[in-house]
């Protein structure tokens, strides 16, 4: 043994000097001198506590319990980072955990993975590699040239790359879990701290997906974090306020969209870069104007071939809807999807009435005082009409002529369902006069059948689809427009009516914007505190508004979402005055000018 048992060959012993000779011991393997010596130095002077002592002190530890397999303890004890640390034995603890990392039992071992990667990149860091340069030139007795040392470096860099991508492979990691992608991120921010690791450290144990996710976005990897998070969540959606894990990186997944997106319209494909965009919008996201001049260019040309050859009218308009979320402002882009509605609606007029009515009246929606789209819509009306007093003549001609019959009957319901929605109740009345004699001629009808109505708009509610933004809103404008008028089966219509805004609610928190949730809400067809689960979407959805505009500077609006979310929270009801009780003259007697909304 090179030293006495004082360790300072017959000088008084000091911590520095027994810690120092510990480190030499570990290079020379003389592994049985290291443990007495450093029990020898907790009993003098206690374990070293102060930079970088303490920081030798555990990767000599942590190296002799990688040496015995003690993997655990290893971790443990590893410093997160380790300056200051004898490089020979960095260097012998960083190889010991690559090595244990091929074993085949070990691989899924993330702390050891954090080890090798935190050591390697401490190694491999180009602005402190003098150490480890001057290791290697000692063990080979002879300096090594630039050239050679750069080739050498490159090519262990690639060997451990690619032997974490291996072991990824191998356990099914995707990109945000990688442990390649931890060894990247390490060595440009540092990311990897052991004391964060658990002992039962799970896929996402080495590096915070927020911190992978952003690693992928600013490295041109975007498409990767895509296909990640696709395959964690089929289908991109609002999340949930009860997933926190996936909103840790909604940011750059967000920005990962937004680039997709750009880059889809350099590649022409206009459909799949509107839905990124709009995804990316749901997801708090707001538009950049390279982003919104990508937006124009995409719904200028979606759904146009060249020539006018490959024209899809269908895949255009949804384009343009999609755009127009994006753009509400922009005039060209709602003149265009108004313009295109109607072209739609003309072509399907006769061979699809109730479509090309659909599409009228939503380009109506979009350009509310469109003379064209009001004319076409009243002229689709007039001839319907027109087409129903020919079938009327023809029953007054041959009155034992059950398809006339029947058919004024279901022309007689549908008008009867469209006059109550657009409030024109009388003219309702009047159509279910008609229907009910076409249905039995032998019968006089009430002047007022206000169950028979009722009927109608609920049969019309359970045909729309359930499946669509347009089918719920629909099917609520059907039960909203019905629960207005008096029957002894109010109340069934209004749980209709409550049952149906919590399907449209939910449709709107996993596909629209926040925005849209609350303005459901504000139209006051169902009050706080009769669905639990309605209360608790709109609230998220006053949180989730507020998020963004926190993030896009507006403090005050995001101040009162959160106090609007609180109150919804709280129970309270949508009416609570704000400056004492007001008197009503009616329980629907609401000028909403005195309320918390």
């Amino acid at each position: 043994m090179g030293v006495d048992e004082t360790g300072g060959s017959g000088r008084e012993a000091t911590a520095e000097s027994l810690l120092a000779t510990a480190e030499q011991a570990f290079l020379r393997t003389e592994f049985d001198v290291v443990q007495p010596l450093l029990q020898r130095l907790r009993n003098m002077f206690g374990e070293p506590d102060t930079d970088p002592a303490d920081v030798r002190y555990g990767t000599l530890l942590a190296a002799m319990a990688a040496r015995v397999e003690n993997w655990p303890k290893a971790v443990r004890l590893c410093p997160d980072a380790p300056d200051g640390a004898e490089t020979g034995i960095v260097h012998f603890l960083a190889v010991s955990a690559l090595r244990e990392l091929t074993r085949e039992d070990r691989h899924t071992d993330a702390g050891v993975a954090a080890v090798a990667i935190v050591l390697w990149a401490h190694l491999l860091d180009e602005e402190n590699s003098d150490d480890f340069r001057a290791l290697l030139t000692g063990r080979r007795g002879q300096p090594l040239p630039d050239a050679l040392w750069e080739q050498a470096l490159g090519r262990l860099r690639g060997r451990i790359a690619d032997l974490l991508r291996a072991l990824d492979a191998r356990a099914g990691r995707d990109a945000l879990a990688a442990w390649h992608t931890a060894w990247e991120a390490e060595g440009v921010d540092g990311v990897i701290v052991f004391s964060d690791i658990p002992t039962d450290a799970g896929p996402d144990a080495l590096i915070p997906p927020v911190d992978a996710a952003w690693h992928l976005v600013d490295h041109g990897r975007g498409a990767e974090l895509l296909s990640a998070d696709t395959a964690r969540h089929p289908g991109f959606s609002l999340w949930p306020e009860d997933t926190p894990a996936r909103r840790a990186y909604s940011v750059p997944l967000t920005r990962a969209l937004a680039d997709r997106g750009r880059d889809r319209v350099r590649g022409g494909r206009w459909s799949d870069a509107l839905a990124d965009f709009g995804t990316a919008a749901q997801l708090g996201h707001t538009l950049k104007s390279d982003e919104k001049d990508a937006v124009i260019r995409a719904w200028r040309n979606v759904g146009r071939g060249r020539n006018g050859l490959g024209n899809d009218p269908l895949v255009r308009i949804a384009g343009l809807e999609q755009a127009y979320v994006l753009l509400p402002g922009d005039t060209a882009l709602a003149a265009e999807l108004a313009a295109e509605l109607l072209r739609r609606g003309k072509q399907v007029a006769h061979t699809d009435p109730l479509e090309s009515r659909s599409l009228f009246t939503r380009a109506l929606a979009v350009t509310p005082r469109d003379p064209a789209a009001r004319a076409e819509l009243d002229g689709l009306l007039g001839d319907e009409e027109s087409f129903a007093d020919a079938v009327r003549g023809m029953l007054a001609r041959d009155p034992a002529c059950g398809p006339a019959r029947r058919w004024l009957e279901r022309h007689s319901e549908e008008r009867a369902v469209a006059l109550a929605v657009s409030g024109r109740m009388d003219e309702a009345q009047a159509a279910v006069r008609e229907m009910l004699r076409h249905k039995d001629p032998a019968q006089t009808p009430l002047r007022k059948n206000n169950h028979t109505l009722i009927s109608l708009l609920l049969l019309a509610a359970r045909r729309s689809d359930s499946g669509s933004r347009n089918g719920l809103e629909r099917r609520v404008e059907l039960l909203s427009t019905a629960v207005t008028i008096p029957s002894r089966i109010q109340d069934h219509v209004r749980e209709n009516l409550h049952e149906a805004l919590l399907l449209l609610a939910e449709h709107l928190e996993a596909t629209a914007a926040p925005s849209d949730v609350i303005e459901l809400f504000l139209r006051d067809l169902m009050r706080t505190g009769v669905s639990t689960r309605f209360d608790k979407v709109v609230e998220n959805a006053y949180v989730l508004r507020a998020t963004v505009r926190k993030r896009a500077g507006d403090v005050g609006g995001a101040q009162r979402d959160l106090a609007y979310a609180k109150a919804i929270g709280d129970g309270l009801p949508l009416q609570a005055p704000l400056f004492g009780s007001v008197p009503r003259k009616s329980r629907r007697d609401d000028p909403r000018q005195d309320t918390l909304f």
